[in-house]
């Protein structure tokens, strides 16, 4: 426990105002809907001119279905990566309390409030417009293939996430994403930080169950 942020107790019921303000308030929920209709919106435009403005991408059909998966895979890390360092920072002083807690403290205390099981559109639109530029600036036109996938391993992120909280477990494959989170959450939150996937968990020794 000392590496991540501080244990909070969960609760099966109920939510928690972030800000009295009630216009702000509701800018912090969304339906899990929302954001995945308007992310998967923007990478069926981005694949649209990966495919046809080949003049001006530069990139074959192959190439783009590889960028696609490449982005979908890096998108995975990236998960593991700020669930694990970033959502579950050591409070090492009070505004990174404070921090921690508005990111996903909230959500640990109140795991089930299915109006804050993704970001919300806003953000999700902000967010995508800032990975565009990091990414252009990377791989210039590659962006067109590699963030489609990059924003689909972020729908599928949260579709998972939004399942296993708002859901009983399964009788599929998702039943072990399900069982796993739930060890996060009601366990020991210093161990499976993947959602979509435990691929990380195994690769960093993060997936002991005991």
């Amino acid at each position: 426990m000392d590496q991540h942020a501080e244990k909070v107790k969960p609760k099966n019921t109920g939510t928690k105002k972030v800000f009295e303000n009630p216009i702000l308030e509701r800018l912090t929920r969304t339906h899990i809907s929302v954001p995945i209709i308007i992310l998967m919106t923007i990478a069926a435009g981005l694949l649209y001119v990966a495919f046809v403005y080949t003049d001006y991408t530069k990139l074959t059909p192959l190439y783009v279905v590889g960028l696609f998966f490449t982005g979908f895979f890096s998108f995975t890390l990236l998960e593991y990566v700020a669930h694990r360092y970033l959502f579950h920072m050591k409070p090492t002083n009070e505004f990174k309390r404070k921090v921690q807690y508005a990111l996903h403290g909230l959500h640990h205390e109140y795991p089930k409030d299915k109006d804050r099981l993704a970001m919300p559109p806003i953000m999700s639109f902000l967010l995508a417009g800032v990975f565009f530029l990091i990414f252009y600036s990377l791989m210039n036109t590659k962006v067109f293939g590699f963030l489609p996938g990059f924003i689909t391993g972020y729908c599928a992120y949260i579709s998972v996430h939004f399942i296993v909280h708002a859901y009983n477990p399964p009788k599929n494959f998702f039943k072990g994403l399900w069982l796993n989170h739930a060890i996060h959450h009601y366990k020991d939150n210093t161990q499976i930080f993947g959602v979509s996937s435990q691929l990380w968990d195994y690769v960093f020794g993060t997936i002991k169950k005991s």
